[in-house]
């Protein structure tokens, strides 16, 4: 996995000249922030990547709430939720073709329109107990507006210096915590001013504005879908070889995988730690310290550009993520959890922001929304398969032997991540010429 920020071959002119080192301190990584947002070929698309993404982080739970309120039982509202996220994973990896290869807008149209379309009808038109239901909520799922492998691509097309590239990449990280966080708090409060179904229809369009908000951007032309025409062009390039073909993209997937388990499992653990200890209240105090430190974290760490090469930063980052993992297995009382939490989370949002890197510097040109759509349900399925596997331990391991579980897995992720830095890098030079 020997891959920098920058793709082998790809020429100077394709990126902007490198701007001087941020100042230490929080103050310079939040003016990196800002340099690189309010540009004014960056500041729209990454408002309204924002805005659009504000269901992603929320959703499965209004869709919960919305069913319970139409008189629907637990299991039918968790057998719809289910359906929705079973067309996002069905639906995205032939969406994030389609974006590869025909651009932004069309994608991005059709989604912001059938998205909130799906939604309103399901709300609106259908009760539990319904076939139209299922129906719709596997629909909306699969129309889910591809906002995250839309924006992080366009992260990887934009003609940046590698440092301006990380800080993009960092920003991501942190807009993540921040949704996770905030998103379910505007849910809360559309539901203090309405129903649950009213929030749930806010929600998803506000969300198709801004996925037709971001489709109508103008970018710069080397930040759009790379279209190779002409006969020249294509015998050069050749066939694009698809992510899930290259050995060190499979080995960073692997990767993002083992490191997502730990957090699936540990978020079975917390409650039942914090439970068991007599004091189930503090719970949220609990997690919010997970949150928060993972973000503090990024600030404090992210301050300055890093000069070490990221092929060599990424294992490093995961082993210190496994050990961060580690600190909640000498946890005594809930308070002793918390700072453990707050501690070991410090590395999370880093190891993120490295995973975006590297899938935009190992990906084809060609096939970067394929890439960090691949990336994301790599994502989710390790924390499925923790939360998985966590429900099925506590009771026999207890907490403690999960947290236990948790540190094995991100160790063994830390030992994947040394071992496929070794592998070599796809030869990006004819795409990236392409492009360019």
């Amino acid at each position: 996995m020997t891959a920098g920020p920058r793709r082998e071959g790809e020429p100077a002119s394709a990126q902007s000249p490198p701007e001087p080192a941020a100042p230490s301190g929080t103050g310079g990584l939040l003016g990196r922030f800002r340099a690189l947002l309010t540009r004014p070929q960056v500041a729209p698309a990454a408002g309204w990547s924002v805005v659009a993404r504000l269901p992603v982080y929320l959703m499965s739970l209004a869709m919960v709430l919305t069913i319970r309120e139409q008189g629907g039982s637990y299991a039918q509202a968790g057998l719809i939720a289910a359906l929705y996220t079973l067309g996002m994973a069905l639906g995205s990896p032939l969406i994030a073709r389609h974006l590869d290869r025909s651009g932004r807008r069309g994608v991005l149209v059709v989604a912001g329109l059938a998205y909130p379309a799906a939604l309103a009808t399901l709300v609106w038109a259908t009760r539990p107990g319904s076939w139209a239901q299922p129906v719709l909520a596997v629909a909306a799922g699969v129309a889910l507006p591809p906002t995250n492998a839309c924006m992080r691509s366009l992260w990887a097309r934009m003609p940046l210096a590698d440092e301006e590239r990380e800080t993009a990449y960092l920003w991501e990280a942190l807009l993540t915590e921040v949704l996770v966080i905030g998103a379910p708090l505007m849910l809360a409060a559309l539901m203090w001013s309405g129903s649950a179904g009213a929030a749930l229809t806010t929600v998803a369009v506000v969300g198709g504005a801004g996925a037709l908000g971001l489709a109508c951007v103008r970018l710069p032309a080397s930040s759009e879908a790379a279209a190779p025409t002409g006969p020249q062009t294509a015998d050069a390039l050749g066939i694009p070889r698809h992510p899930l073909r290259d050995p060190s993209m499979l080995v960073l997937l692997g990767v993002m995988t083992a490191c997502a388990v730990p957090i699936g499992l540990m978020t079975l653990a917390i409650p039942a730690f914090v439970s068991a200890h007599g004091s189930p209240d503090g719970t949220g105090v609990v997690y919010a310290c997970w949150g928060v430190g993972s973000a503090v974290g990024a600030l404090w760490l992210g301050r300055a550009p890093s000069r070490v090469p990221m092929r060599v930063r990424f294992p490093r980052l995961v082993l210190a993520f496994a050990a961060g993992t580690g600190l909640a297995v000498l946890s005594t009382s809930p308070l002793t959890l918390a700072v453990a939490l707050a501690v070991g989370s410090i590395p999370i949002a880093l190891v993120s922001a490295a995973e975006m890197t590297l899938v935009g510097a190992l990906a084809d040109k060609r096939l970067l929304a394929q890439a960090f759509t691949w990336a994301s349900l790599a994502t989710v399925l390790g924390d499925a398969v923790g939360q998985q596997v966590g429900g099925l331990l506590i009771e026999p391991i207890g907490p403690r032997g999960v947290f236990t579980l948790a540190f094995g897995v991100a160790l063994a992720g830390a030992g994947l991540a040394f071992a496929g830095r070794r592998l070599p890098a796809p030869d990006a030079a004819a795409p990236a010429r392409c492009a360019t």
